[in-house]
């Protein structure tokens, strides 16, 4: 595999080659946006990562992740306690999880708050695994407005005359081949995430 790149590096000009390089650390930008996205989307079962995304009204009217307010610990298989360092921040961080709308219920408590996660019904479970359907469609639309802009530079340095007719159509080979293995990893997160919901 290295070889192969590093003669189409030769053949196809660092320029060009530069715009697969930039490609792959946008495929990995749009895989890590899916993985943060699904991270939302709550299961039967309770976890800290839905949290992740929650952003509270704190000192001053800043907004912070729970996670820099509170310590937050899985406490059984469907609840999670978030433990604030400030007790005053208590109801700000149940403001902002009930805003959030995740379908988990809060509850505050004398130590701070636990956040129940609801057993899911079939009618919840495929309302989910559409949303993650809809999250991975999302991902595979930035991947290709993405190939397209790299297939468009890479038509453009042949225009110009910086690579050759036959390197550029080895470029676009070579950007599909990537574009593929991209699309099999949203696919994999995607799927790893229905499993989770189909629990």
């Amino acid at each position: 595999m290295l070889a192969h790149f590093l003669f189409l590096q030769n053949y196809i000009n660092i320029p060009s080659m530069h715009s697969l390089s930039g490609f792959k650390e946008k495929v990995k930008g749009v895989e890590d946006w899916l993985r943060r996205e699904l991270s939302g989307i709550r299961t039967g079962r309770a976890t800290p990562a839905i949290l992740d995304g929650v952003m509270v009204k704190a000192y001053g009217g800043e907004r912070l992740p729970v996670s820099h307010l509170a310590s937050v610990a899985v406490e059984d298989a469907r609840t999670l306690r978030v433990t604030p360092w400030d007790k005053a921040q208590v109801k700000e961080i149940e403001i902002a999880i009930g805003t959030a709308n995740l379908g988990v219920s809060v509850a505050a408590d004398g130590s701070g708050l636990r956040i129940i996660f609801p057993s899911l019904t079939e009618e919840n479970r495929g309302t989910l695994v559409k949303l993650v359907s809809k999250k991975l469609e999302e991902a595979r639309i930035s991947l290709r407005r993405e190939r397209e802009e790299v297939w468009n530079e890479i038509q453009d340095k042949e225009k110009t005359g910086e690579i050759s007719e036959d390197a550029k159509f080895k470029g676009k080979t070579e950007l599909q081949k990537l574009v593929d293995e991209a699309n099999a990893g949203l696919e994999k997160v995607a799927a790893t995430k229905e499993t989770e919901i189909r629990g």
